[in-house]
């Protein structure tokens, strides 16, 4: 089965205030873009999915475990699985953030329905 969208015709998910997200899984990966605006609030997390995260707009800091990595727009970087990590916003501009996540992240579906 073919998987095909219009990115601009996906629905934006608000996930918490200042912070909202379009997704698209295929089979074996998701593609997720991430808007986050100054003042959200960060969320320390982990998950079993490796992820590729890349700064499209703006400057943030990633906090991997005990590391933090300083990105502005075109900076990328790899989360391992089961690592915890968050993002935080340097500055008061948005960020729009693109995560890769393999293997795909079921959950994420209904986000392209």
């Amino acid at each position: 089965m073919i998987h095909s969208a219009n990115w601009n015709d996906l629905k934006e998910k608000i996930l918490r205030e200042g912070v909202s997200r379009k997704a698209f899984t295929g089979e074996g990966a998701t593609l997720a873009i991430n808007y986050f605006k100054p003042g959200h609030s960060v969320k320390p997390h982990s998950h079993k999915y490796e992820q590729i995260a890349m700064i499209l707009e703006g400057e943030a800091e990633f906090h991997i475990g005990d590391e933090v990595v300083r990105l502005s727009e075109g900076g990328i970087v790899v989360i391992p699985p089961h690592v915890e990590h968050y993002l935080k916003l340097v500055g008061d501009k948005d960020v729009v953030n693109l995560d890769v996540f393999t293997p795909k992240r079921p959950e994420y579906v209904e986000d392209q329905e």
